[in-house]
């Protein structure tokens, strides 16, 4: 992706990801499969259309996160993340 496309910041998927996870997850901390950084989600880049949303390493621009919503089911795709760390409460 070009800098000029859409790029946001992790916050705009705050919405979204409420829909899936029952907690707050802009502070939940990732690390990335393409380069090992550590970020909060809300530190990450957001890339959103009618197609869906893919959160992206703010380092390397891996896309750590794919999220579908369509027809009444969520897709998730982690598989650009290593681990995802949430907060117990």
């Amino acid at each position: 992706m070009e800098e000029s496309d859409d790029r946001l910041d992790g916050n705009a998927a705050a919405g979204l990801l409420q829909s899936i996870f029952p907690f707050e997850m802009t502070t939940a901390r990732t690390i990335c499969a393409g380069c090992g950084e550590r970020s909060q989600i809300a530190e990450l880049a957001v890339y959103s259309n009618s197609m869906g949303t893919i959160i992206r390493c703010s380092q390397c621009d891996t896309a750590l996160m794919r999220v579908v919503q369509a027809e009444g089911y969520f897709w998730l795709d982690l598989r650009g993340t290593v681990s995802l760390q949430l907060a117990e409460s």
